[in-house]
């Protein structure tokens, strides 16, 4: 079961906008080594903006 975790850590994504708005999710270290970037909803700043991986 461990192998699982290893392939898939859970990462915070913070906002680029400076809100301090976070989401959790999952990731692959096979595809995705380095740092993950996403266009998501902030509902602080109330637009979409860059969330990027925090480790």
């Amino acid at each position: 079961m461990a192998r699982h975790a290893d392939l898939r850590p859970i990462i915070k994504l913070r906002s680029t906008a400076g809100t301090g708005y976070t989401y959790v999710t999952r990731k692959s270290r096979r595809n995705d080594p380095d740092r993950m970037g996403l266009r998501k909803y902030d509902p602080i700043a109330q637009r979409h903006v860059e969330f990027r991986e925090e480790r």
